[in-house]
């Protein structure tokens, strides 16, 4: 609460500051703004960003990091009681004394004798911290809010070049930004490589890659089952590619489709209308497709084809016919189709508005040749249009092959090496999250294979969309 109050001022502070470097531009100009180097906006901006930036700075850090500066200075001097203890005892006792300074709710630990009385000693201590944290980064704020004034408003003139200044405030926000993103892209990469290191020290490539058995359950004990595990992921990536040419042979044709009806014959009123009915589906979380798949498509995939198993037994496909009359509610089939339909707006999107950058021309020019529209619409719009709609499938996939809830929720968690749509499968993503789930260290390879999956996915995935920038690249035309 205190930390919102503070920022409140400052935005306050700040718009007075906004409003005197203002008129004190105005002012030095003689009301002249014509005189001024810079519009007086920008002199107001300047003076506001010195008077609010820093002091803003200071405070969010102090709301992140305070607890644990204050955490840190409690355990200085630990009392002889609390030295005698275990460190997770003392955890619990610095916990406490933390809770029961800002009125929460401690833990059931009994406290007593000279332990009691280091506890109402560290509760009175860790009140007193809280309160110099607190006012002390006020007080800072506040001496920087008005240094930042004091520097700011003296600058204001007629010939001082408060744009550049703003605009290189601007430009340190956009630096500052771009490095955070590049900074994380290269922490994900580092941990998923020095993880995935680790699980190779234990799991040669080799077989992580071409093994055909998945079962990473390393027992305890070596008389227990499992005691090696097996780490092939080739069913994962199996059912991986399975599942996605079954989503894409419903999302491609839809989409596509979808997107020269819009693009092409659809009145401007239908497009108005069908395009934003068309992209809610992008805006539908995947675990409510999942519970579609799992609800409602299973069971109506289950009842037809158990449907066709039972015309089929009695006859020459009587085999056939007992098979799919066992089908049960998950299958590829089920999951494939689901994330087909959530993939049908990501394509349709991208290739109506890749089709529409085709310039007129080229359209006026076959229909003036005597081409019907469909002649048109097949040699010379989708030829044009042809690698960018290439790009967008392949963006598709890349989308398809790191879906998760979908696949969790109507394939299963089998790991299977099998094309059949019928069966039960599981995917990478599916086992990156089974192998994270509940308690975990990162010291067997049953969890660390997370992390050799996740890498393989990540050099999957990065090759999919390097080919789809490399066809976009290549094959690219330039209109006038």
């Amino acid at each position: 609460m205190l930390t919102w109050l503070a920022l409140a001022a400052l935005t306050l502070f700040s718009i007075a500051a906004y409003m005197a470097a203002r008129r004190r531009a105005v002012a030095t100009a003689g009301g002249k703004t014509a005189g001024l180097h810079s519009l007086p906006g920008y002199h107001g901006a300047y003076a506001a960003l010195w008077a609010g930036v820093p002091a803003a700075l200071l405070v969010l850090m102090i709301a992140m990091f305070g607890g644990r500066l204050e955490a840190g200075l409690l355990r200085l001097d630990a009392p002889t009681a609390v030295q005698a203890l275990t460190a997770p005892q003392q955890d619990i006792f610095y916990d406490d004394a933390r809770a029961l300074a800002r009125g929460g709710q401690p833990s059931e630990t009994p406290y007593a004798g000279d332990l009691k009385t280091a506890l109402d000693t560290k509760i009175a201590r860790s009140s007193q911290l809280q309160r110099m944290i607190d006012y002390g980064a006020l007080s800072l704020a506040a001496v920087l809010a008005l240094a930042g004034v004091a520097l700011a408003y003296p600058r204001i003139g007629v010939q001082f070049r408060a744009r550049n200044r703003v605009e290189g405030w601007i430009a340190a926000v956009f630096i500052v930004c771009s490095v955070t993103a590049v900074l994380t892209t290269v922490g994900i990469v580092a941990s998923l490589v020095w993880e995935s290191w680790r699980f190779f020290q234990a799991v040669p490539p080799l077989q992580f890659l071409f093994g055909t058995e998945w079962d990473p359950q390393i027992a305890m004990r070596t008389d227990q089952y499992a005691t090696s595990g097996a780490f092939g992921a080739v069913p994962l990536f199996v059912g991986t590619f399975l599942i996605m040419i079954i989503a894409m042979a419903v999302a491609a044709p839809i989409g596509l489709y979808s997107a020269i009806y819009l693009s092409e014959y659809a009145s401007p009123w239908t497009r108005s209308v069908v395009k934003p009915m068309l992209e809610i589906l992008a805006g539908v979380p995947t675990v409510v497709y999942g519970f579609f798949a799992a609800l409602t498509v299973g069971p109506l995939f289950r009842g037809f084809f158990n449907w066709i198993g039972g015309m089929l037994v009695g006859g020459p496909m009587d085999g056939l016919g007992l098979y799919l009359m066992q089908v049960q509610n998950q299958m590829a089939m089920v999951a494939g189709a689901v994330m087909g339909i959530m993939l049908i707006p990501f394509v349709s999107s991208l290739s109506d508005d890749i089709i529409n950058a085709v310039p007129q021309s080229l359209r006026d020019g076959s229909l003036a040749m005597g081409a019907t529209r469909s002649e048109t619409v097949k040699k010379v719009v989708l030829p044009a249009a042809l690698p960018g709609i290439m790009a967008a499938l392949l963006l598709a996939v890349s989308r398809a092959v790191g879906e998760t809830m979908i696949v969790t929720m109507a394939a299963g968690l089998q790991a299977k090496t099998t094309l059949n749509p019928l069966d039960t499968v599981t995917t990478v993503t599916v086992q990156i999250v089974t192998l994270l789930t509940g308690d975990q260290e990162f010291d067997s390879p049953k969890t660390l294979a997370a992390f050799g999956l996740g890498l393989t996915l990540f050099v999957v995935t990065l090759m999919l969309n390097i080919v789809a920038l490399r066809i976009v690249q290549k094959y690219r035309e330039q209109y006038d």
